[in-house]
């Protein structure tokens, strides 16, 4: 993969321009989006739910890392279990789909894919796209699509900047572009390291390890004609971390050293070529490797080895046709080629490949001034598992030039992954407990049975089969009001989730450690309202709120409270039947979300205050009947207030400084990485800013 790599650096260069901003409350038409309907769009022209994170916002936020800027949007948090990964509309993390300039990042552990590896000293703008996406993007777009496009500046520039804060956190930037009649040249480079921290009293272990990361981005592109362009993009990054974890295996402490590394390679090769005004064609050539390895030793001298490799290819193409005014299509297809092998698997040396051929079309037909229509679908042909079609069908209606309707249903899936069809793990520290992936488990516990090392098999060990994808149907109806000084968007969504895939234990061994698989197991639904206002009282102040309710369920848990099957205790220790109102749905879910921002500018100054509410969220089942409900336990709510101010000199010259977590909120048990209060002081400066002749 990595001479595959080299050989795209070594033939082609890179030119795209994704995005303009006007940061005025009236300027949506000013404002463009490509990840809603793979193509350029004006935002006040798309018809389903899309939001849009400006660099602007990003900077006077003082974020290091992308999950650090998503943790203040409606409707997302930040989840803490294998990295920090991102839940929207109400979906865990694996339904998330996490792109750089619309090409997938892969590495992900238990489904989460670490939003701390991302850094966003080199970020344009971020688009979040809600609701089912497979109809253009495939796998793991049941939830949505958030893609980080990265600044391309459209005249020479050359700038750095460092910050530095509590907990010796350091971050330091370097980026630069060189432009000139053909050639394209934008370079970044980003170092972040940090002591770590931890908020448990006389621990080792801590929440947020020691890390150091290296990330580089280039691109280089090269106009043929006003027609023709071939580019090329590159990231690569490094991080190092320093592991301290302590286990308790049969009520003794086992404490464990040592280092962690990842290393994350991505490149894009693309030819873009408008034949006319109306037809273009792009061919894009993707491919990236994620390695990880984990090397650990114990008190007692023995050790660990934990090794992790995944390569992804694809090869794309799409053509874009407008017919006429009112009509325009987008046809496109492509082929993946996927591979992965770890010490998790039967065999490190043995590599699980993959390999999709998929192809889609989307259209889009302006019925009439007020009246849009986009309807699209897509066909994947998986060598793992049955074929999946996605199809997706939205329109927007302007009622006016303030008031405008959306609508949305599409069809989402999410394939099974590596983890869940090959996954061969005992864990000899806590337990001797094993997973094994569905292709092995049957022959694996067979074969332990055989040899007398299995005491039982339970009831799901009988069910074990073939994985199918996961297949969710989204429904979004959004309203939108907006003047020179409002601008308010509310969506209603709802998602249902069918043959979820859910780990079960299917056996026991003789020792009494448990055997875990998988299974499609559930029918699960999500449904909510997301409301965002922003209001800009004068030239110098605006503020802006969003609101999250949400509720989830398990369909099945539903139907077997309303028959009576399900039972608790009630405060004398007593069983007794659980009620209906007493369900709390899907755990590690919260009710209730919202987010409160005030902001000052005034010319070359600003300062803000930002405020994030989270409610209460079920967190264990302390009833012991398999159901999250109000006698369980919960994580408590809570408020986290964030600040900034900087100043920008005529010189080039910019400061700011900021506290995060003002209020010094803390939960060791179900918020280890949130650490207390954190003071940070950011310095910048651009020592060029030329237009080229």
């Amino acid at each position: 993969m990595y001479k595959w790599i080299l050989l795209l650096i070594s033939s082609g260069f890179i030119v795209t321009s994704f995005a303009q901003e006007k940061d005025t409350l009236s300027g949506n038409t000013a404002i463009t989006v490509f990840t809603a309907t793979k193509t350029e769009r004006a935002l006040s022209n798309v018809a389903v739910p899309v939001q849009i994170i400006t660099q602007k916002t990003i900077q006077q936020a003082g974020s290091l890392r992308l999950s650090d800027i998503l943790a203040e949007q409606t409707g997302l948090f930040m989840t803490t279990g294998f990295g920090t990964g991102v839940s929207m509309q109400g979906l865990n993390p694996d339904y998330t789909l996490i792109l750089i300039d619309g090409e997938p990042l892969i590495g992900r552990t238990s489904g989460v894919l670490d939003l701390k590896r991302i850094t966003v000293g080199n970020i344009k703008q971020i688009e979040i796209v809600r609701g089912p996406s497979s109809s253009l993007y495939g796998s793991e777009a049941m939830a949505g699509v958030i893609n980080i496009i990265t600044d391309k500046p459209r005249k020479n520039s050359l700038g750095i900047s460092t910050r530095y804060g509590s907990f010796n956190t350091a971050d330091f930037n370097l980026k630069g572009a060189i432009r000139t009649n053909r050639i394209n040249y934008q370079g970044f480079g980003n170092y972040y390291r940090t002591d770590g921290f931890s908020i448990r009293p006389n621990s080792r272990e801590r929440s947020i390890a020691p890390i150091d990361r290296f990330t580089h981005q280039h691109n280089i592109g090269y106009r043929f004609s006003d027609r023709t362009n071939l580019s090329l993009n590159i990231r690569h990054n490094i991080e190092t971390i320093k592991n301290n974890i302590t286990v308790i295996n049969n009520g003794n402490l086992i404490n464990s050293v040592g280092v962690e590394k990842n290393k994350d390679l991505n490149a894009t090769l693309q030819l873009a070529h408008k034949v006319n005004e109306r037809l273009k064609n792009t061919t894009r050539l993707y491919g990236t490797q994620f390695n990880s390895t984990q090397e650990l030793i114990s008190d007692n001298g023995v050790p660990y080895l934990d090794a992790f490799k995944q390569q992804f290819a694809r090869i794309e193409n799409q053509t874009d046709l407008t017919l006429n005014e009112k009509l325009e299509f987008n046809i496109g297809g492509g082929y993946i080629h996927e591979t992965a092998n770890s010490t998790r698997y039967d065999n490190s040396t043995s590599i699980k490949t993959n390999r999709i051929g998929y192809a889609f079309l989307q259209s889009e037909w302006k019925a009439s001034n007020k009246l849009i229509f986009i309807g699209g679908a897509r066909y994947d042909h998986n060598e793992l598992f049955a074929a999946a079609f996605s199809p997706k069908l939205a329109l927007q209606y302007k009622i006016n030039n303030r008031f405008s309707l959306k609508a949305s249903i599409g069809r989402g899936f999410k394939a099974p992954d590596f983890r869940q069809l090959y996954l061969n793990f005992t864990n000899t520290a806590a337990g001797s407990y094993s997973v094994f992936g569905t292709v092995e488990a049957q022959k694996i516990i067979n074969e332990l049975n055989r040899l007398g090392q299995i005491s039982s098999l339970e009831p799901s060990f009988y069910q074990l089969s073939n994985l199918q994808p996961e297949f969710s149907t989204g429904l979004n109806l959004g309203i939108s009001f907006q003047n020179e000084q409002w601008q308010i968007t509310t969506n209603l969504f709802r998602n249902n989730i069918e043959n979820l895939i859910d780990s079960r234990l299917v056996a026991y061994k003789t020792g009494g450690a448990q055997i875990f698989s998988y299974l499609n197991v559930k029918n699960a639904f999500t449904q909510g309202i997301e409301t965002d206002i922003k209001f800009r009282h004068n030239q110098y102040w605006s503020f802006s709120a969003g609101y999250q309710f949400l509720l989830t369920g398990d369909q099945s848990e539903i139907n077997a409270i309303n028959d009576g099957k399900v039972f608790t205790r009630d405060q004398n220790g007593f069983s007794r039947r659980l009620n209906r109102s007493e369900y709390v749905g899907l755990p590690n879910r919260s009710k209730h979300m919202a987010n409160l921002k005030m902001q000052y500018d005034h010319q070359s100054y600003f300062a803000n205050a930002r405020a994030i509410y989270r409610s209460k969220w079920a967190t264990l089942d302390t009833d012991g009947n398999g159901i999250f409900n109000t006698n369980d336990a919960f994580a408590q709510g809570f408020l986290q207030l964030n600040m900034a101010t900087g100043k920008s000199f005529n010189n080039g010259l910019s400061i700011q400084t900021g506290i995060d977590n003002l209020l010094n909120y803390t939960d060791v048990i179900n918020l280890p990485t949130l650490p207390g209060r954190i003071f940070y002081l950011t310095l910048s400066y651009n020592f060029l800013n030329k237009n080229p002749k």
